[in-house]
């Protein structure tokens, strides 16, 4: 970040008012994953004691994540600066509708994933560490979509990535470290790549403040490499968020560690990749994104596409719900292509609708394999008879994720094929009504082999739940289904802050303000 120099006025650079109570809550979220994940490492020779505090502590977030969406969404975004330096000096997390909504549903899943991983992970697991790394994964997530400096984006990242790796090696089988190191490698270049991105922009602007590049690229436009920093960052965040051609690397970890595991990954860390596009393509670099729209628009119709076409061929339900992470993340980026209010406001429905759906979806793969024996379509069959409610629970989450009426991947569908048509993009709502189709063959066919299907004579025997344990992993899967159904039958509220949050985005006149008050423009 820039440092002061000689000729600049650090009287003038420091606060002199009080910090208002409410802006606290723009830190707290991280300050409390990072405090709680130290009292659990510490902790680490006591796994039931980890466990009996980590479940409220994530609790907790989830309603601090819920204080802070409510502050911002009555009274705008929010600024807390560290150190008592104004920006452009100090470090400031600087709190968006976007922002909020996203650590909010985010602390959700990570609740349910907790609560399920109380049946999932054993005592060996919870010495090695699944709660504490668990905190400072939600350390890292929450960081990145709370903070105002693009540098310290970078730093959540680390930090997110690091707690990743030791997640997904937790038990140290051989294709866990295999899955490890794919994932590992496609990810430090891909963070590579963001920090030669950061180094040029901050070449070129002298700040690492997004509301300070905001302000100021328009000034530099004819200056400055801005597409080229554009091109950086959608190569950079693309790999990050799984986007084609460099989304192989998902499906071939995402199935390696335990389920719960899996089912954190899906819902947050792809996310995490687009919530940085939007931010810097959107608000950032808005004339580059309009630009480079056609490139994004290709690479999310092949997205949606080959990740369809992949979990239509898949056998292994674990990798064939990678496939579906990545056909949507194909539809958000098609959002990010069109631009817009309806564009954007569509991909951040849809990024909402994913976090909590593919969260869910992965831990009703645990329960396909804990009630049928294991995770092969070939091997599966008779779940209906098994239990006729958790089979409903699941198709609603098959057809959630198809698209179809009247559930919540239905309304974001809809928002971004109506804007495709709009802009006359039809080849582009097309890919969007083809990726549902295929991905609606594929769960058809899941249901049909692993649920509707006799069980096979050589089934393995059935894993069944221990008494009283039921509400571990019940419990997590039934909320978030209430939460898919919710958001489909009852979609304007989220619809509606969907909309703020674009229409902040594509004007950031807020966020400014938010950062530099009246009389300390940039």
């Amino acid at each position: 970040m820039a440092a002061p120099t000689s000729t600049v006025d650090l009287s003038a650079a420091l606060i002199t008012t009080p910090v208002p109570i409410g802006h606290w809550l723009a830190i707290l979220p991280v300050a409390h994953c990072i405090t709680l994940g130290a009292v659990l490492l510490m902790l680490r020779g006591y796994p039931r004691l980890q466990a009996r505090l980590a479940i409220p502590g994530l609790a907790a977030l989830a309603l601090i994540d819920a204080a802070l969406l409510a502050k911002v969404a009555a009274d705008g975004p929010l600024t807390m600066v560290m150190g008592r330096w104004l920006p452009p000096f100090g470090i400031a997390f600087t709190v968006d509708l976007f922002g909020a909504l996203m650590a909010f549903t985010a602390a959700l899943a990570a609740l349910a994933g907790g609560i399920y991983a109380l049946a999932d992970i054993g005592e060996s697991g919870r010495r090695y560490g699944f709660f504490p790394l668990l905190m400072l994964l939600m350390a890292g997530v929450s960081g990145a979509f709370l903070t105002g400096d693009i540098f310290n984006l970078y730093v959540w990242f680390e930090v997110l990535l690091i707690s990743s790796f030791g997640l997904i090696i937790l038990g140290s089988e051989r294709e866990q470290i295999d899955g490890a190191l794919k994932y590992a490698v496609l990810n430090l270049i891909a963070t590579t790549l963001f920090l030669v991105g950061v180094g040029i922009l901050y070449a070129a602007f002298g700040t690492l403040k997004m509301a300070d590049i905001a302000a100021k690229a328009g000034d530099l436009r004819g200056t400055a490499p801005l597409m080229t920093l554009a091109s950086l960052f959608l190569l950079a965040f693309g790999m990050k968020a799984a986007a084609f051609p460099v989304n192989f690397w998902l499906p071939a970890a995402y199935h390696t560690p335990r389920i719960v595991v899996s089912a954190l990954f899906a819902g947050l860390l792809t996310k995490v990749g687009i919530y940085a596009l939007i931010r810097v393509m959107v608000m950032l670099l808005p004339v580059e994104r309009q630009e480079l729209s056609p490139v994004i628009a290709l690479v999310a119709a092949a997205t949606i596409v080959v990740g369809a076409l992949g979990a239509l061929a898949e056998n292994d339900i674990r990798r064939l719900f990678g496939y579906v992470v990545i056909s949507g993340i194909g539809n958000m980026l098609a959002g990010v292509a069109l631009g817009g209010l309806g564009g954007i406001s569509g991909a951040v429905f849809y990024a909402l609708h994913s976090m909590v759906l593919m969260t869910a979806l992965y831990l009703a793969a645990g329960e396909i394999a804990r009630r049928g024996g294991g995770f092969s379509l070939s091997a599966l069959g008779g779940l209906y008879r098994q239990s006729g409610g958790f089979t409903a629970l699941s198709l609603v989450l098959f057809l959630a994720a198809c698209g179809l009426p009247p559930f919540s991947g239905f309304w974001p569908k809809v928002i971004l094929v109506k804007a495709s048509l709009d802009l006359g993009a039809w080849w582009l709502a097309a890919s969007i009504l083809v990726g549902g189709f295929l991905t609606t063959i594929a769960f058809g066919r899941l249901f049909l082999l692993a649920y509707w299907r006799p069980a096979p004579i050589a089934l393995t025997p059935i894993v069944l739940m221990s008494s009283g344990a039921w509400w571990r992993t019940g419990l997590p899967l039934a909320a978030l289904t209430a939460l898919v159904v919710g958001f489909g039958i009852l979609p304007e509220q989220l619809l509606a802050l969907s909309q703020s949050a674009a229409a902040g985005l594509a004007d950031p006149q807020a966020y400014l303000h938010s950062v530099f008050p009246e009389g300390r423009a940039p």
